[in-house]
């Protein structure tokens, strides 16, 4: 396919995108880096190849096979990233990946990079995943045949050796690693309160106040009209005071109060150590794991990405990975995120905490995974 029939596969697969009534999709996210440069945080790996964090780069140089994939899985996205190689083998970039099977007969896409020997010089690789339309350049170079049949999917990074390589030395380095949803969708207008319903007989008070949900008093809560269970949700938030507590609740049974998963929001720390969270802190999966640095501050707008699939959510504040949580308990009439593994979808809510509660939320925007 030539690349002025991608650019039209492509904008063909948006147009199809489904928007919410009375309000404009929203075709691009926000940035989030799958690599922190500093630890395999968000990774798993699969084969005798041992990854490491060195020098701000994902680096492999020793081993036969093996990738090193994210655990959180995309569907409609823009990837970036900076990768190079010295010495023989063949690495590779994974997308739309399965963890079963080989890659050949699973689904998976997968960009080969290089040869035999390799340059040792860093190269750019860019690709767009939206539907069944792919588009990917290396180095600002269009990349031909790239194709992927599972609708959603794991990014990886991929290195082999040929046989007959014996112990040549060779290096794997990956850098700058992110990601941008593509053909999210508004929950909220900016206007009004449409979508989304007010939970009776609380404290709370839900207002639009310059294009942002304000909640203010006491304790209450305000959901989506509809059901969502598998996602990724990207939104905007703003302590407006000190230490106030509050929460992004998903899977959440309508109507009521206060159950679901809830993703925390409180900027509190001990003392100066932003890595010793109160509370479980902002982009902690409450109840179930702390957030492993508290990233944003109060009196400041930052922006929460939420990615919701099967029985694992990870949790981004400000680009940066703070949660990964996968829930292996058992289902139970008592789970409800906090006391046992939720497998329905639900509401997604905002929640008013206590009387000094005065937060604002805006820019909510969603992608909906297709089903397994």
């Amino acid at each position: 396919m030539n690349r002025r029939l991608q650019r039209w596969a492509l904008t063909a697969a948006l147009a199809l995108l489904p928007a919410i009534a009375g309000a404009q999709a929203v075709e691009s996210g926000n940035w989030i880096n799958l690599f922190d440069g500093e630890t395999l945080f968000g990774w798993t790996q699969f084969g005798d190849i041992q990854w490491q964090a060195k020098d701000s780069t994902l680096l492999a140089e020793k081993g036969t096979g093996g990738w090193l994939a994210t655990t959180s899985r995309f569907a409609n996205f823009e990837l970036s990233l900076q990768i190079k190689q010295t010495g023989p083998g063949t690495a590779g970039v994974v997308f739309r990946g399965a963890l079963e099977g080989h890659p050949s007969a699973n689904g998976s896409g997968v960009i080969l990079l290089g040869g035999k020997e390799n340059d040792g010089a860093w190269h750019t690789l860019s690709l767009t995943a939206v539907g069944n339309a792919f588009t990917a350049t290396l180095d600002g170079k269009a990349i031909d045949g790239v194709t992927a049949s599972n609708s959603i999917g794991h990014i990886g990074i991929q290195y082999h050796r040929y046989h007959g390589n014996g112990s040549k030395a060779y290096a794997v380095e990956v850098k700058d690693v992110k990601l941008r949803p593509l053909g999210l969708e508004p929950l909220f207008n900016g206007t009004d309160l449409t979508g989304w319903n007010i939970l009776p007989d609380k404290k709370s008070k839900f207002n639009v106040v310059e294009g942002a949900i304000n909640i203010t008093d006491g304790n209450g809560q305000i959901e989506t009209a509809g059901t969502y269970k598998d996602f990724v949700l990207q939104l905007d938030i703003i302590s407006n005071g000190e230490k106030l507590n509050s929460g992004v609740f998903y899977r959440g049974p309508v109507g009521v109060f206060w159950k679901g998963y809830e993703s925390q929001v409180r900027n509190d720390w001990q003392k100066d150590d932003r890595t010793k969270p109160n509370d479980f802190g902002t982009g902690g999966n409450y109840g179930n794991q702390p957030t492993r640095k508290v990233v944003s501050t109060d009196h400041e707008w930052f922006q929460k990405t939420i990615v919701v699939d099967g029985n694992h959510a990870s949790v981004w504040i400000n680009g940066y990975l703070t949660s990964d949580f996968f829930d292996t308990r058992p289902v139970s009439p008592e789970s409800d995120g906090k006391n046992g593994f939720v497998d329905q979808a639900g509401t997604i809510h905002l929640q008013g905490h206590d009387p000094t509660t005065n937060l604002s939320f805006k820019n909510i925007n969603i992608q909906v995974y297709p089903e397994n």
